[in-house]
């Protein structure tokens, strides 16, 4: 392994692969440097004398400015670096390049999914229980439970599980809190990656049971049942369990076929970020993105908008037509208003485990994060709980927050969420999260958290290589192997809220 790594050759710091020791000396590019102070892996090394004021380069770009004189040698974290952000901006000069989606390869892949009957494709033959409201979320885990009992267990022929998904909404909410929650269960309701679906109401709540069967559209009457408990004339539970029954039934007879990687929808998420974050696993995600949106026709989606500030003119230069750099502006300034409609600076991002893993910024955050979208054409972007319509890379509005921002793509369609860590996580939202280790030494440590290790990256591994071997363990996934989380047992939502609640 390099004891550094200089990410670009602008940069005015190099990042430490590995400790390295005070009084040591490297070269680079040719430049002799004496480290004046221990330096942590992942955190950063000044390449020359910076002055108090002056912007401190990384992977090219500014990542914010020195609050005092640094010493060429020196080690400079979140104490020595402020954040060059303000508030929101109009980017009048910036000008979509329009570029043109590449052709596909000639080696199409495949995987077995299920096709459902609207010509969606999920990845997974679930059964599941969502309620409209949390009133109700102890009847849907009683109705689950006992349903398992008489079916004799969680392990069911033909189904990858049945699941029940808490939340706290549904009731007591105003304006865009309450669309914001009818419009994520309607997403649910519509996921291929459930084989059947029993949607539970109480039915006095604000998000009516008849009024979301409305709202939901048209839908698959053999594969959903609605349910409201207020007029179930005595045991709600044991009328639950009847109708969850015929669902399971139902659902067993589906079977995975033969299907294009055109069809995958997958999301692209981080969290835990540490200071290699945007050199393994984020950029390993972006061939990834690259290679089943530009060779193969599929989908992905970037989110985590707050994170892409201070990157976002890179993902802006990248939109296929004045419409979607309009709508990315948009993104991004609706997201800093609401920021400061809330008194909270709009650079202030980076968490303790971030800093603690050698982030110091949220620029410097933010030019990582984006990386998980590799090189591609922007062809969508999607507002909070709205599905996609457009194949290739699309951007969604949600924030950075972990389970809420999974919870958004798996609601816009994506069947599995690919996750990339630096601290490690167990969380897993209600498709498939691979968790993507950024180092080895978190790989080896939480065995039961990641399931696929990009520290190679800076050990003795290539990202051809690499990247080869993450395809292949995704088309796994895709074909029904089970994820840490899913293995574990973590099936999750978050509701993204902003408002008064009653």
């Amino acid at each position: 392994m390099k004891p550094f790594l200089r990410i670009n050759p602008a940069d005015n710091v190099i990042v430490a692969l590995q400790p390295l020791s005070k009084g040591c000396e490297i070269n680079v590019d040719g430049q002799q440097i004496t480290l004046l102070t221990d330096v942590p892996a992942g955190h950063k090394c000044a390449l020359k004398d910076i002055a108090e004021g002056e912007n401190v380069i990384k992977y090219g770009f500014p990542i914010g400015h020195a609050l005092h004189d640094i010493r060429q040698g020196s080690y400079l974290d979140h104490e020595d670096i402020k954040t060059n952000l303000a508030g929101t901006l109009d980017y009048s000069d910036i000008k979509p390049k329009g570029q043109k989606k590449p052709q596909l390869s000639d080696n199409q892949l495949t995987f077995q999914g299920y096709v459902r009957s609207d010509g969606q494709v999920g990845i997974r033959n679930e059964v599941w229980v969502i309620p409209t409201v949390g009133c109700v979320n102890g009847i849907i885990k009683l109705i689950v439970e006992k349903t398992k009992v008489e079916l004799g267990g969680d392990s069911i022929e033909g189904i990858d599980g049945i699941f029940h998904f808490p939340h706290n909404y549904g009731c007591s909410q105003l304006g865009e809190d309450h669309e914001n929650t009818k419009k994520v269960l309607r997403d649910m309701v519509h996921h291929p990656n459930a084989g059947a679906i029993l949607v539970v109401g109480l039915g006095c709540e604000n998000n009516q049971p008849r009024d979301f069967e409305a709202f939901c559209g048209n839908y698959d009457t053999n594969r959903v049942k609605f349910m409201v408990c207020q007029e179930v004339a005595g045991d709600e539970v044991a009328h639950g369990v009847a109708l969850l029954k015929e669902l399971v039934h139902k659902a067993q007879q589906d079977k995975r076929i033969t299907v294009p990687a055109s069809q995958l929808r997958v999301g692209l998420k981080c969290g835990g970020s540490d200071g290699f974050s945007g050199i393994t696993a984020n950029p390993l995600l972006g061939a990834f993105s690259d290679f089943l949106c530009e060779e193969q026709g599929g989908t992905t989606i970037l989110t985590e908008v707050p994170e892409m500030f201070g990157a976002e003119t890179i993902l802006m230069e990248r939109c296929e037509s004045e419409l979607l750099l309009q709508q990315t502006i948009s993104l991004i300034n609706n997201f800093k208003t609401y920021f400061l409609s809330h008194g909270e600076s709009c650079g202030e991002n980076p968490s303790p485990g971030n800093k603690a893993g050698g982030i110091s910024t949220l620029e410097e955050k933010a030019l990582g994060c984006t990386q998980k979208s590799g090189q591609s054409v922007v062809c969508g972007v999607l507002e909070y709980g709205e599905r996609l319509k457009e194949n290739g890379l699309n951007l969604l509005s949600a924030p950075g927050n972990d389970l809420v921002a999974s919870t958004a793509l798996a609601a816009a369609g994506c069947q599995l969420v690919l996750f990339t860590t630096g601290r490690g996580t167990p969380f897993g939202s209600f498709v498939p999260t691979l968790k993507v280790s950024t180092n080895s030494a978190l790989y080896r440590n939480k065995p039961t958290w990641i399931d696929f290790n990009a520290g190679v990256l800076i050990e003795d591994k290539d990202m051809d290589e690499t990247l080869d071997a993450f395809i292949q363990k995704i088309l796994q996934v895709a074909n029904g192997e089970y994820t840490q989380n899913e293995q574990a047992g973590i099936h999750e939502i978050s509701i993204f809220k902003n408002g008064v609640t009653l």
